[in-house]
């Protein structure tokens, strides 16, 4: 459904805000509809965490880690956190554009001086160190509405009694759920095999193209049996141990090394993708067929067949 985040200052009255949130989203009748708020407190966080950089960069990946396993398109979740860095909700907007749920921001805004009286008054062992307090605050990098990650954003005054839960809703219910883009979709991983599939294939094709060459002379459209590394791959069940590629020549005879040296132009690109982990920009066939006719076809460019 959506993703809420809340930012502000520490000790600025988040929590107050996200519980209002709750018992608004919460009145609805509708049993499709859950709302869920993470805290730093549900999580176990202490205050503590943001007295040093690295417990602090710690528990931003605990509330991540919670944040990816709450997120659901049944689901409204409030994220009532300090979200004062900027990379880190634009983060969460990535993850809300990859589960398909809408997105918005609450600034919960205070002075300060408010935050420091209220931090201070803290009786439930919840206080923020006096110099940890104003090294956040400094830090603080405040929510705009003119950036993709933080709109739509609502700013919610320390001493206004009720947020605009109405807009809130409308935001959260009828907004628009924008798809994933390149950079928040997950790309395929290439097969433990991919390498091996890779140099066989490739190797196999240079080879029958030297063996056809040496038996009759090349030029023009020419079909190469390979016997494959796995029987699988040829649909065919009375050919199952060969593939069969088609390609056409230009009418000279070829080289090993020039051969050689469009087969290893070919395995860069791909190894490259192999080594990433994923098949990078669009649909890479990973399997002997699909590895032999993109192989043919490079060659073709390469030794310049149909200009």
């Amino acid at each position: 459904m959506a993703l809420i985040t809340i930012s502000g200052y520490p000790s600025s009255g988040k929590s107050t805000r996200a519980a209002q949130m709750h018992d608004f989203f919460s009145s609805d009748p509708s049993p499709q509809l859950k709302v869920k708020v993470i805290s730093d407190d549900d999580l176990a966080i202490d205050r503590t965490s943001y007295d040093d950089s690295l417990q602090e960069k710690t528990a931003r990946a605990t509330l991540f880690t919670a944040i990816t396993r709450h997120i659901a398109r049944d689901t409204i979740l409030i994220v009532d956190a300090m979200n004062y860095i900027k990379g880190f909700r634009y983060q969460l907007y990535c993850k809300a554009r990859e589960a398909g749920v809408r997105v918005a921001t609450v600034y919960v805004l205070a002075t300060p001086d408010q935050c420091r009286e209220w931090n201070g008054d803290r009786a439930d062992g919840k206080r923020y160190k006096n110099e940890t307090l104003d090294a956040l605050i400094q830090r603080f990098e405040e929510p705009s509405s003119m950036v993709r990650w933080d709109a739509p954003l609502f700013t919610i005054p320390w001493d206004d009694p009720r947020p605009p839960l109405e807009r809130i809703s409308d935001a959260v219910t009828t907004g628009i759920v924008k798809p994933p883009n390149v950079g928040t979709q997950i790309t395929p991983k290439a097969p433990t095999d991919a390498l091996r599939t890779l140099e066989h294939t490739t190797n196999a094709l240079v080879s029958a193209l030297m063996a056809a060459q040496a038996a009759s002379p090349l030029g023009g459209p020419i079909v190469l049996t390979l016997d494959a590394l796995d029987p699988s791959s040829n649909t065919s069940a009375n050919e199952s141990s060969v593939l069969r590629v088609r390609l056409t020549l230009p009418h000279r005879a070829l080289t090993l090394s020039e051969l050689q040296r469009l087969k290893r132009q070919f395995v860069a690109a791909r190894r490259k993708a192999v080594t990433l982990g994923s098949t990078e920009k669009g649909r890479v066939e990973w399997g002997e067929e699909g590895v032999g006719c993109a192989f043919a076809d490079f060659l073709e460019e390469g030794l310049g067949v149909g200009r």
